[in-house]
């Protein structure tokens, strides 16, 4: 290995408008169950963010936890029905594992003919869905760094991906959720049976969740109390920690939720509707191979057909829980709006789907905001961040 680390190409600083450009580095993949759907994640980000603006240094996370340098190459990345799943590997996608010294600095890749500078990244931005990438975990690492990154903090992010704190703190303010009982790793060994009478007074259907996962990884409708112990079975094979929900019927509305510059207030885009046609491959709820493979099943209908109190009423409430939560960047908040009016929040998602497919780049589209120019806000809100903020 040389005793003088060397330059690795990458992406030029340069740009045409003169200045340096701003550098990002996006960061996906992850440790998670959602590993490639943060890949196809960053598909669809770099192939859209703009160039001429942004220095892009594309950084994969194996499923180990390894940080590498990856190509910058969309289409390796994109889901694929028919092909296996994409993963970063250190020896596959991977051109090298990434160093940094501790507190921040300018990063280095080790690869097999010796060590190369990167240079300093300006801002982050993680694709990382699920556990070690949206729950706070990395955004404390980045926090300990000094390295300003798109999207909530530490404290909202693992709020938001813990289900059954999102509950408490949208309960507390006001905000309507479905009826649940919490089945701990602790309870579900000792007493089995004490769990399932508590659940003996929700309402049927139930739905079984992982607390801490997304993307439906986990999930289970269950119509008959002799179901109920199979599906929480299935769920902490994702997470120990369970949810089980009163089935509420209503409406899948969803709504985008994009932070203000400054002290504004946060802003909301228009609600969207997810609409789903089993004969051409929809599962019976909004399930991980309807949201990310069958795409002709799917009807993403935005603006949602909505009577004008229910509209605002949805908007009022999504930037409510944003709040409530504390966040920032972005976030999706997913209701169920039922018969008689009521918008209740089925979860919070404070890094939602990001692909070309996913919603909520799609109502913000509608709202004027189109793919590039969201990406774009997303990264200067984080640049214009405090920096003095503990988050």
């Amino acid at each position: 290995m040389p005793d003088t680390p060397q330059t690795l190409p990458v992406t030029s600083p340069s740009n045409p408008a003169g200045g340096r450009r701003t550098r990002v580095a996006v960061v996906f993949g992850g440790r998670s169950g959602e590993h490639t759907i943060s890949c196809a994640t960053a598909a669809g980000v770099l192939s859209a963010i703009d160039r001429r603006r942004y220095d892009v240094l594309p950084i994969g996370v194996t499923r180990q936890g390894q940080w590498v340098l990856v190509d910058d190459d969309p289409t390796a990345l994109e889901l694929r029905g028919d092909e296996p799943p994409v993963e970063v590997t250190a020896t596959g996608l991977g051109r090298g594992e990434l160093t940094m010294r501790p507190g921040g600095g300018a990063l280095s890749a080790v690869t097999p003919a010796g060590t190369h500078l990167l240079g300093a990244v300006d801002v982050v931005l993680p694709l990382l869905h699920g556990p070690y990438g949206e729950d706070g975990t990395i955004q404390g690492l980045l926090e300990m760094m000094g390295l300003p990154y798109v999207g909530c903090g530490v404290l909202a992010s693992a709020a938001g991906m813990d289900k059954q704190v999102t509950k408490v703190l949208l309960n507390a303010a006001g905000i309507p959720t479905a009826p649940h009982v919490v089945v701990t790793p602790r309870a579900w060994h000792h007493d089995p049976a004490a769990v399932l009478d508590a659940c003996a007074a929700l309402t049927y259907p139930l739905f079984v969740k992982p607390a801490r996962a997304g993307s439906s990884l986990g999930i289970s409708k269950v119509d008959r109390p002799e179901d109920l112990s199979a599906a929480i079975g299935t769920a902490r094979e994702v997470d120990p920690k369970v949810l089980v929900e009163s089935g509420v019927f209503g409406r899948e509305i969803e709504v985008a939720v994009l932070g203000g510059h400054g002290d504004a207030a946060p802003r909301v885009a228009e609600p969207g509707e997810i609409r789903m046609d089993v004969s051409h491959g929809a599962g019976e709820f909004y399930d991980y191979r309807t949201k990310y493979l069958a795409h002709d099943a799917v009807d993403m209908v935005c603006p949602a057909p909505l009577r004008p109190q229910e509209r605002d009423q949805l908007m009022t409430t999504a930037a409510r829980a944003f709040e409530a939560l504390g966040g920032e960047g972005l976030a999706r908040v997913d209701f169920f709006l039922t018969p008689q009016g009521t918008a209740v929040v089925n979860e919070v998602n404070t890094m939602p789907g990001f692909t070309p497919f996913s919603m909520y780049p799609y109502m913000w589209q509608v709202s004027g905001l189109d793919y590039r120019d969201l990406i774009t806000e997303l990264i200067e809100l984080a640049l214009e961040r405090p920096a003095d903020v503990n988050r």
